[in-house]
């Protein structure tokens, strides 16, 4: 364990909803729901006004829906959250060059290879406090909580503490006793069904969970499980902060609140990222070889694990197939059975040609690849989606406030201006264009 409070772990709130609140000034200080919006499809990420009725990441949408009727529901906008990410993420490598990225919205820093001669506690407040600040700027409003302590596990504890927009600092020495008043779900991969097999056996609180022997929590939870909750529950948590290099790839992952366990789930998840990855290679002309599954865990354990084809590929059903390939090993080899809260799919091995129909596969075939739950495939999403940014000849720069039935309506403003007016065009309207221009 640290002698210092010296990692650093970072969560921009709310961050796609905050990002479509950012842009859209109309929606500030309302519900948003980012993700699919059909009937299978699940939230990304919901605003704080939309999580006081309950909706929350991995939820369907249709559920959402029902606790939260008057939300805006608007379509993921990636090139969007990956500028505010890539500027945010900047930020922090010039600060330390150990940063672990999680995801588009989360990272840990090493603050022992930061510019900070001081590790005590008030230095290291007032370094974060600054750092808060500066992500303020460069995302230009988005706010971030953000956790610091001895090790990931208690940064990233602290982190949840005070949301959104907080700060706390846990000084070394101390941990245990923030621990102990909390609940067992404070620790990861406790789960609605490791809390359940832990209340039954009277265990309520971290403070509960530090009483019981390692004997006891392998007869428990198993012998992994047992080693890993009978560590954290005394705040032992030794793992490096690690920079990840920037694979030569093109890939999707998402992070999600609530761990995941249903398989089917899972491999609704991973045909959706799957489907944007395959997007994303036709647009750019490209394909590639190996595809990859990337599993973090409920303890922060990422795994890895990659096929590789004869010939390159652009084909969804291809790429979809392989990756929920790739995750039944792991669900079979029981991997997952603590939760997982990322997934992410990737295709590296790039060319600029591929090979033709590689499987026998057509586009009547992806039309019958299984979605059982995340949402419509890109080729077959709407039009003119609610959120997406559009241009009208005329009245200039807005976004899609809901299509249907031939017409579109748009919301004309931006992030620097004043909420606008509401217009609706017929959706053939050679006035109206999608922004910024294909090819841009």
């Amino acid at each position: 364990m640290r002698q210092h409070a010296s990692v650093l772990h970072i969560d921009l709130d709310a961050f796609y909803a905050s990002v479509e609140q950012r842009d859209k000034p109309s929606l500030r200080g309302k519900p948003v729901v980012v993700g699919g919006i059909g009937g299978r499809g699940v939230v990304a990420t919901a605003s704080y006004e939309a999580r006081k009725y309950g909706v929350h990441s991995a939820m369907s949408t249709r559920e959402a829906r029902s606790r939260c009727p008057h939300a805006a529901f608007l379509y993921p906008r990636f090139p969007a959250y990956r500028e505010s990410s890539e500027r945010v993420m900047g930020l922090l490598r010039s600060v330390s060059p150990l940063v672990e990225p999680l995801s588009l919205d989360e990272a840990f820093v090493d603050l022992e290879r930061s510019s900070l001669d001081d590790l005590g506690v008030e230095s290291v407040r007032a370094f974060a406090e600054e750092l808060r600040e500066r992500v303020h700027d460069v995302t230009d409003g988005l706010t971030a909580s953000v956790g610091v302590g001895s090790s990931k596990f208690i940064a990233k504890v602290a982190s949840d503490l005070e949301k959104p927009d907080g700060l706390v600092v846990v000084a070394p020495g101390t941990e245990r006793e923030l621990l102990r008043p909390m609940r067992v779900k404070v620790i990861p991969g406790v789960g609605p069904a490791t809390d359940e097999r832990l209340r039954r056996a009277g265990i309520h609180t971290v403070a509960d969970l530090e009483s019981v022997s390692l004997e006891e929590l392998v007869r428990l939870v198993g012998k992994a499980h047992g080693g890993g909750l009978y560590q954290l529950a005394r705040a032992q948590d030794d793992r490096p902060v690690v920079a990840e290099q920037e694979a030569k790839s093109v890939s999707v992952e998402s992070t999600y609140d609530t761990d995941l366990t249903d398989r089917v789930v899972m491999e609704g998840l991973v045909d959706r990222q799957a489907r944007d990855v395959a997007g994303r290679l036709q647009k750019h002309g490209l394909s590639g070889r190996t595809v990859t599954l990337k599993v973090r865990l409920y303890d922060f354990t990422t795994l890895s694990r990659s096929s590789t084809l004869a010939a390159p590929t652009d084909a969804a059903p291809t790429i979809a197939r392989l990756a929920r390939t790739l995750l039944g090993e792991l669900v079979a080899g029981g991997s997952t059975a603590g939760g997982v809260r990322l997934l992410g799919v990737g295709v590296s091995g790039l060319a600029d040609w591929i090979q033709e129909d590689l499987f026998g596969e057509s586009d009547e075939a992806e039309e019958a690849l299984a979605l059982p739950e995340p949402a419509v495939p890109i080729r077959h999403r709407p039009e003119w989606a609610p959120g997406m940014d559009v241009l009208h000849a005329e009245l200039g720069r807005g976004w899609v406030w809901g299509s249907g039935r031939g017409v579109v309506t748009v919301r004309f403003e931006t992030a620097t201006t004043e909420p606008g007016p509401v217009r609706s065009y017929s959706a053939a309207d050679p006035a109206l264009s999608p922004w910024p221009p294909a090819g841009t």
